[in-house]
């Protein structure tokens, strides 16, 4: 298994990182609309997006404080997009909710491949 070509690696991981910028917005925008009153659109409008972000720090981000298995972070990536994914349809945008979710698991799909062929590339030079 070889790694995906210089460049293609570097608009994915670029990608990816618009992906969850993108993902976290949806969650604060769907929190804000989400409930009645201030409370609880305050609430659901910082809290959600806020927690998607810490534990995506410390699971899924490239220097993530926690090494999980791979497994773990592919779930919580699918969390985030797959959440983000639905607030979008719950919002009432559909298109842009089918969109998101196949362009965040291309890339996803992608990544891992990528990351996995580098991880058995350096074994096999050790």
């Amino acid at each position: 298994m070889t790694p995906v070509p210089g460049p293609v690696h570097a608009v994915n991981e670029g990608l990816a990182f618009l992906l969850e910028l993108a993902a976290f917005a949806v969650l604060a925008w769907w929190g804000f609309s989400a409930g009645s009153g201030l409370p609880v659109h305050l609430l659901l409008g910082l809290g959600t997006p806020v927690a998607a972000m810490v534990l995506w720090g410390l699971i899924a981000a490239p220097k993530a404080r926690f090494r999980v298995p791979l497994a773990g972070v592919l779930l919580l990536k699918a969390a985030v997009f797959g959440g983000a994914t639905a607030c979008l349809a719950v919002l009432g945008h559909g298109g842009w909710a089918i969109a998101f979710g196949a362009v965040a698991l291309v890339n996803t799909v992608l990544a891992t491949v990528d990351r996995n062929a580098l991880f058995h590339s350096r074994r096999a030079d050790v």
